[in-house]
């Protein structure tokens, strides 16, 4: 699991003053999801805010019996902000990746809190902000990238220096789950994997685990900048 949080220690709520921290603990509810499993789904009304605290969750869209990907939270992630807000049902479904622990704050209760202290809906504001920045970002991608581009992007952003100095990429979740994150199917994500296999660019260490042979190679079929 990735590493755990307190709801005193999330971003959104860190620092506030004592009256609203001492409305979040004594109203707030604290909910466990097994991997795969439902958290809410699209079309049903709102049940709070879910603050994820331990774990990582997809938020999906069903068409024509495929599931696209919207967006994906960890620890500190907020879901469900549309019908808190804006009233209405939820547009999309949330779905645990791994184990996930999270937090749910009623909407009164969220009020109180702004009440209490005025900078959480500051905060609040902030966090739209950068989903929507990242939804933006993610319709500019589909839009003008390809599947190689959007696969050799995902790659980069998960290299990191192993112990023995090699750079090792770890994809994040199964390639049917990958495919719905790219925007394609299973069988694209898995001819394209194979073709940087076969270029040479990276090599396959265990299930969902690359090296990465040629950064260079990787970057430029990413579209990125060396």
């Amino acid at each position: 699991m990735t590493q755990a949080l307190t709801l005193d220690a999330t971003p959104l709520f860190a620092g506030l003053n004592a009256a609203a921290l001492r409305t979040l603990r004594a109203r707030s509810i604290e909910r466990h999801f097994a991997a795969d499993e439902v958290l809410f789904i699209a079309g049903a009304p709102s049940r709070g805010l879910f603050v994820i605290l331990e774990g990582s969750v997809r938020v999906v869209r069903s068409r024509d019996g495929r599931q696209h990907v919207i967006h994906l939270e960890g620890p500190g992630g907020t879901l469900g902000e549309v019908p808190l807000y804006g009233g209405g049902e939820y547009p999309a479904t949330a779905i645990a990746a791994t184990e996930t622990r999270c937090a749910v704050i009623g909407k009164e209760t969220l009020r109180t809190m702004m009440v209490d202290d005025p900078q959480l809906s500051w905060r609040l504001l902030e966090k739209l902000a950068r989903r929507v920045r990242g939804l933006v970002e993610r319709v500019d991608a589909l839009a003008t990238q390809d599947v190689v581009a959007r696969l050799a992007a995902h790659v980069l952003a998960r290299t990191a220096a192993a112990a023995d100095g090699r750079e090792v990429a770890t994809l994040g979740g199964t390639q049917a789950e990958l495919a719905e994150e790219l925007g394609t199917v299973r069988e694209v994500v898995v001819r394209h994997l194979r073709s940087l296999e076969r270029d040479g660019v990276i090599r396959r260490l265990t299930r969902g685990r690359y090296e990465i042979l040629r950064l260079d190679a990787l970057r430029e079929a990413a579209g990125a900048e060396s």
